[in-house]
């Protein structure tokens, strides 16, 4: 009989417990569930809102998860505090989880702060032709911790964002023109007014090749078995090779029809007899 007494006196005392807990739990689940539905919509507004004004998709995809994080993380901390937890003690050990997961993952955090810089600090975007550290090639994707690169032959190069952010980047089609200077040699026996009036020539009969800045051929140097010019000209990206390549070629052409040899290196050598004659 006391062993009844004893249950129904525990059951009335957890129900009177429960009983008390019980505004502050609804209320818990209350905001949460509010809680949530007010980051899906801020997350929604701030989506449109970069979309809208045509940001980059990896930046406003970082930015909406990293907002989302933050948002999950305050409701959790706050649903957690009406509950009657010490959030003290919560945020200490989300604390020091953090910093566990900061020391050993130290390569994967400086990728991802490097990717954070690249989408900010925006040295490219995707479709843009660049080069760093002797790699070069078309960005195909720009993620949180590595950027991907299609080379020349098709390959896949894959750059920690680490090592990226840290290197000198060459962005070959940031601007919408670019220069060319081609190199060409001529003999020293041929005639050097002749040879730029030829090679102007060919610059301006082509359509591609911008007039502004106007194209120039000038003497840069004398060298060992040449005369150096350089054939200077600007042009759009989308036009750059097809006019450095043709440029080349037809210039080789167009400077033997007119008389004026391209020179290869070579050396002229003399012998010296220095013996003395044999005395009689």
């Amino acid at each position: 009989m006391q062993e009844v007494y004893n249950l129904k006196e525990i059951s009335e005392e957890y129900l009177e417990q429960f009983l008390g807990f019980l505004p502050d739990l609804l209320g818990a689940i209350l905001w949460l569930v509010i809680g949530w539905w007010l980051i899906k919509l801020i997350i929604g507004y701030i989506r449109k809102f970069f979309s809208n004004r045509g940001h980059d998709p990896a930046l406003t995809k970082f930015l909406v998860n990293l907002v989302n994080g933050i948002l999950m993380v305050l409701l959790l901390i706050s649903v957690v505090g009406m509950l009657g937890i010490e959030t003290t003690s919560f945020i200490a050990i989300l604390g020091a989880a953090g910093l566990a997961i900061g020391l050993a993952l130290q390569g994967s955090l400086s990728n991802f702060a490097g990717g954070v810089l690249i989408l900010l600090l925006k040295p490219f975007k995707l479709g843009d032709w660049i080069e760093v550290n002797g790699i070069s090639g078309s960005v195909k994707d720009i993620s949180m911790f590595y950027t991907k690169l299609n080379t020349f032959g098709n390959q896949l190069a894959i750059i920690p964002n680490g090592e990226l952010s840290n290197e000198n980047i060459i962005n070959y089609t940031a601007e919408d023109k670019r220069r060319d200077a081609i190199t060409i040699g001529i003999s020293y026996e041929s005639n050097i007014k002749l040879a730029k009036d030829t090679l102007m020539e060919l610059l301006k009969e082509q359509e591609n090749i911008l007039e502004d800045p106007a194209p120039a051929v000038v003497v840069t140097e004398l060298a060992d078995s040449s005369v150096n010019l350089s054939v200077r000209f600007w042009a759009k990206n989308e036009f750059f090779w097809d006019c450095h390549w043709f440029t080349i070629e037809e210039a080789k052409t167009r400077l033997e029809a007119a008389g004026i040899s391209i020179p290869f290196p070579q050396r002229d050598v003399h012998f010296f007899n220095h013996s003395k004659e044999s005395v009689q």
